[in-house]
């Protein structure tokens, strides 16, 4: 679809629910429609059962995450139509306590996207049956994607031989990264002339 059918098709779904779907963008021959977060289920039901647009195939759902704004993340879902051969992007605002309703009951599938969503954003989803962490473990400290999340962690697993288990220790840093060996031979060292340096231009 060339982008007059994307906009045609974007004016389309924001007239059809008006303070749902607020406005719509075309950026790199992708539709992008922004919305209410609050109003995700009635706007992806309404997509997938409108005989005119039949967006059928739930593709994913993930987050971006702004620190700087007060809304940090925005949500966003992605949906294909087989039939009009054209997908387009949801994206809501949302903040660390907003509660974004589930979308499970109109696509299943949905179900470990919005797990991912919440263990590596932080993002809450309602109406989940099982909104529990997916890809970290058990008492993972935190929401590893976010922007604010130290490129360390927090705690480090390993493997003990005299407690013959697990343990999580504190992150300890063993060299200070922050400090460069500036004369090190990947960082240009000083060396005398080479054999063959004196064949440079302008020596």
């Amino acid at each position: 679809m060339d982008d007059g059918g994307l906009n045609a098709l974007g004016q389309t779904i924001v007239d059809a629910l008006p303070g749902a779907a607020l406005t719509h963008a075309i950026a790199f021959g992708q539709l992008t429609v922004a919305i209410d977060i609050s109003k995700i289920v009635e706007i992806v039901r309404h997509l997938r059962d409108d005989p005119a647009l039949r967006f059928v195939s739930f593709i994913d759902v993930t987050a971006v995450d702004h620190p700087g704004r007060e809304k940090r993340f925005d949500v966003v879902y992605h949906l294909l139509s087989p039939t009009l051969n054209a997908r387009v992007r949801l994206r809501g605002e949302a903040g660390e306590t907003t509660q974004v309703p589930s979308i499970i009951d109109v696509f299943p599938g949905a179900d470990w996207f919005e797990r991912e969503c919440y263990d590596l954003y932080g993002v809450i989803f309602t109406g989940h049956p099982d909104m529990r962490r997916i890809l970290t473990d058990y008492g993972f400290d935190g929401h590893p994607l976010r922007k604010d999340f130290p490129l360390t962690g927090f705690v480090e697993v390993r493997y003990d031989d005299q407690e013959k288990r697990v343990v999580y220790e504190p992150v300890r840093l063993n060299q200070e990264f922050r400090n460069f060996d500036f004369l090190s031979p990947w960082e240009g060292a000083d060396y005398p002339v080479l054999p063959g340096d004196e064949k440079r231009s302008g020596e």
